[in-house]
């Protein structure tokens, strides 16, 4: 066991180091840059690809997604009695309690516990996540349409262009598929030493505010991921995936749209760091139960 989960975590950490060491260093690390690559080219490539190829039934692929929707909103619930209680503001801090990072960390984790049959039912859990996280996290900022703001997100055009080509068996011509595959193979060595160089730019600024609410995000996400999984009959890659996916710190994102419209971004950034940061030092213990449970 020790062995698998090592398999696991020494490609993402190896990673996420070297973009984190690449900050140390005072080099550039265009990072406008790396995230239009990864929203605008490889996460939708990889999304395509993925879903054009998928092997589990469609029925597990729509289930996860709705397991994950039901994960979101248990985890939004609680996450709102908190911040209420501890009267801060629900709009800045709901969405870095609820959201994990589920791209930067959980696809590579999925795909290295799992394999292919992982990266499939992680990616449903990853393209759900985003298009909440580019759709209702803005409307908690601000006032914005949420359809326009549905169709300008490039996740979208690539998971119902995979679907098409799966559902109607569309034959995509080698040249393309080859393409098309190796952009998203940019995906996760991007994800993880982007996510590496922004942990090295962020600061705790309420180091007991951001240890107490990081490690609620972390609690809170786990507890109801596992109890999702159980309720809803999940069993073997599909719970595992589950509990690895909802169980994943803080999202990078929320920091960047609470910078965006102003809204506490210190204190969210303390959130995501820390949250990253004890996530990482839980990491074999829950990747070895997410093994334990997908036996």
């Amino acid at each position: 066991m020790i062995a698998e989960v090592a398999a696991v975590l020494a490609p993402v950490f190896v990673m996420a180091a070297i973009g984190y060491a690449w900050r140390l260093t005072g080099a550039p690390f265009d990072m406008a840059f790396v995230t239009r690559m990864i929203m605008y080219v490889a996460g939708p490539c990889l999304v395509f690809t993925s879903l054009s190829r998928l092997t589990l039934p469609l029925a597990q692929f729509w289930g996860m997604v709705g397991a994950m929707i039901v994960v979101t909103l248990g985890v939004a619930a609680v996450s709102a009695v908190l911040i209420k209680l501890l009267g801060l503001p629900l709009r800045s801090f709901l969405p870095a309690l609820t959201l994990g990072n589920t791209g930067n960390l959980g696809l590579p984790l999925c795909l290295f516990a799992f394999g292919e049959e992982g990266l499939g039912l992680a990616v449903a859990v990853y393209v759900t996540n985003s298009l909440l996280q580019f759709t209702f996290v803005p409307l908690l900022h601000s006032r914005v349409s949420v359809v326009r703001t549905l169709f300008s997100t490039p996740m979208l055009y690539g998971a119902a262009a995979g679907l098409t080509v799966l559902i109607a068996d569309v034959h995509v011509p080698v040249w393309l598929a080859n393409t098309l595959s190796t952009l998203g193979d940019l995906l996760i060595p991007l994800m993880l030493m982007a996510l590496g160089n922004t942990i090295g730019g962020l600061k705790a600024h309420n180091l007991p505010r951001a240890l107490g609410l990081g490690g609620a995000r972390l609690a809170i996400s786990f507890v109801v991921g596992v109890g999702v999984s159980f309720a809803l009959g999940l069993r073997g890659v599909a719970q595992g995936v589950l509990v690895l996916q909802g169980a994943m710190p803080a999202a990078v994102f929320s920091y960047l749209f609470a910078a965006h419209y102003e809204r506490d971004a210190d204190d969210i950034a303390g959130i995501v760091l820390v949250s990253t940061l004890l996530g990482a030092l839980l990491l074999p213990f829950l990747v070895s139960y997410a093994l334990w449970l997908a036996r």
